[in-house]
């Protein structure tokens, strides 16, 4: 019962170098952000992992032993992880060369982060940006974005 918990402990000490790689890969993300390339939605996905962690706010509150931290370390690897998956290969494949990074290198980073989320939650996190377009077709066939508009405002609208 132990060994997958003492697994992906030992996963996390593989992590640790990448620490020192952290700057070059946060201008690496700025670099795609800003750039026009990358779908939007993407973006505004980065951005929401961002918030999440910046409002404090979170799933499994951070005074439950082990667990309490976890949750924002996973929704972040989600988010990048579905953030990079959004980016054109050719978009990133290009920031990497501007910065001197190493392809490979950050294709093991990446590979080797990616292995601390399990598979299954990956596989439904994967679904989401989809999930999420499709949500968007209905309400936008459904008439309903303009309905909620007018009804925000109303003058005697509580909202």
């Amino acid at each position: 019962m132990r060994r997958p918990g003492l697994r992906r402990l030992l996963g996390l000490a593989a992590v640790l170098p990448l620490a020192s790689r952290a700057p070059i890969y946060a201008r690496l993300f700025w670099e795609l952000v800003r750039d026009e390339r990358t779908p939007v939605g993407r973006k505004a996905l980065l951005g929401a992992a961002l918030g999440y962690i910046a409002l404090g706010r979170d799933l499994i509150p951070d005074d439950v032993p082990i667990v309490g931290g976890i949750d924002d370390v996973v929704v972040v690897i989600l988010a990048v992880d579905l953030f990079l998956d959004g980016v054109p290969a050719e978009v990133l494949d290009e920031k990497l060369d501007e910065l001197g990074i190493d392809q490979r290198a950050f294709h093991d980073d990446v590979a080797r982060i990616r292995r601390f989320t399990p598979g299954p939650l990956r596989r439904i996190i994967r679904r989401a940006p989809a999930a999420i377009a499709l949500a968007g077709e209905q309400w936008q066939k459904a008439g309903i974005g303009p309905k909620v508009r007018n009804w925000i405002n109303r003058e005697e609208s509580i909202a």
